[in-house]
Formats: C-alpha cells, sequence, structure tokens
C-alpha cells in the first residue's frame, strides 16, 4: 500500500501531549554532552529550519532501503538538518525534575549511529494500523523504545525547553506513557 512506511523514507514525527500539541521532533542547538551533535527538543511546526525536523528512517537489522518498516524493528533516526543532523541518541541522565517523573536518559543526536551500545537504536511499536499486518503506516500512532543497556526507556516530551523556539524538552522514560500522552508520535511523510 502506499502509506506504508519504508526504509529511506523520510518523515516528521509529532509528539502527542495535550491532544497533539507536543510540537514536532527537532534538532535546536548544538549538544554539550560529550559525543553529541545537536540537542533536541520539539517545536511548533515540521520545519522550524530547513530539515531541523525531518527524520530518515534507517534499518539497524540490516533490512534494505525500500522495505517496509514492521511494528516491533529496529531503527535508527538521522535527522538532516545541514545534510546531516546526526542520529537521535540518548546521551547522559535525565535532570532532576524529569527523574522525579520516571525519566531515564537525556536526548540529543550523535555523528554516530551507535556512539555506545545501543544509544542510537529505537524499536517502533505502532499502537495499531489499517490493515493489521503488522507493517507501520503513515499517520500511525507510535512509541520509541531505545535499547541502550537493553533497556533505555521511551522517547517522550518532559518539561520546557530552553532551545530558541522549541517547545519541550526530551529524555527517555521508564514508562511508555507516562502522562498525558507525552510517549506517543504520530509518523507524518515528509514533503520531498
Amino acid at each position: 500500500m502506499a502509506n506504508e512506511l519504508k526504509y529511506g523514507d523520510q518523515i516528521h514525527l509529532q509528539n502527542g501531549y495535550n491532544g497533539w500539541q507536543g510540537g514536532y521532533l527537532d534538532t535546536n542547538g548544538h549538544s554539550t554532552a560529550s559525543g553529541g551533535k545537536y540537542q533536541v527538543s520539539t517545536t511548533g511546526t515540521p520545519s522550524r529550519a530547513k530539515g531541523t525536523g525531518t527524520w530518515e528512517v534507517l534499518s539497524a537489522s540490516g533490512k534494505a532501503a525500500g522495505q517496509p518498516v514492521v511494528s516491533g524493528d529496529v531503527v535508527y533516526l538521522r535527522n538532516l538538518y545541514g545534510g546531516d543532523g546526526g542520529y537521535l541518541d540518548t546521551n547522559g541522565h535525565a535532570s532532576d525534575p524529569q527523574k522525579a517523573a520516571g525519566a531515564r536518559y537525556d536526548v540529543s543526536t550523535s555523528e554516530a549511529r551507535d556512539r555506545a551500545t545501543g544509544t542510537g537504536r529505537w524499536r517502533i511499536f505502532a499502537q495499531t494500523s489499517s490493515p493489521a499486518d503488522q507493517k507501520v503506516r503513515v499517520g500511525d500512532i507510535v512509541h520509541l523504545w531505545n535499547l541502550y543497556g537493553d533497556n533505555g526507556g521511551f522517547l517522550e516530551t518532559n518539561h520546557t525547553t530552553t532551545a530558541s523556539g522549541g517547545k519541550y524538552d526530551l529524555c527517555t522514560n521508564a514508562y511508555f506513557n507516562r502522562s498525558s500522552d507525552v510517549g506517543l508520535w504520530k509518523i507524518h511523510k515528509a514533503q520531498a
């Protein structure tokens, strides 16, 4: 089907917080974390600056470009800011206020796919899809679970960000949907 998500596709990820008002996953500012490239937060638009909110879906298990993404697959998400904004990565611990709500790790991008074992690997779980054939589709709602230490936590928005033009900070959490749909992400196809 035409709306199946395929490896090599470019997407925007919209956060479900507060009735889908959580913003779009975005690189914004340089990361100060060891091995980090850019900070990651959400912003109100998928195109705050060229490529900052655009992510290329790559297989972490060797599936070829053009193959469908299946719920439960392990993926890399490569940001396209400046042609290569780095790979979505867990790096460092979440802030103390975030930890008070179950958070585990801070999130940024990294030059390397796996800065450390599993930090750049995300298992993608769709809530459902139509037809129910295990494939992930544009418009589906997904959770992204990081594989650092075999349990890096679920990608979520948590507290406001200090990034210019940003909405919410990103971290991972032990809980898949801690509150108000902060751990839900809707897939939108990026315009070529």
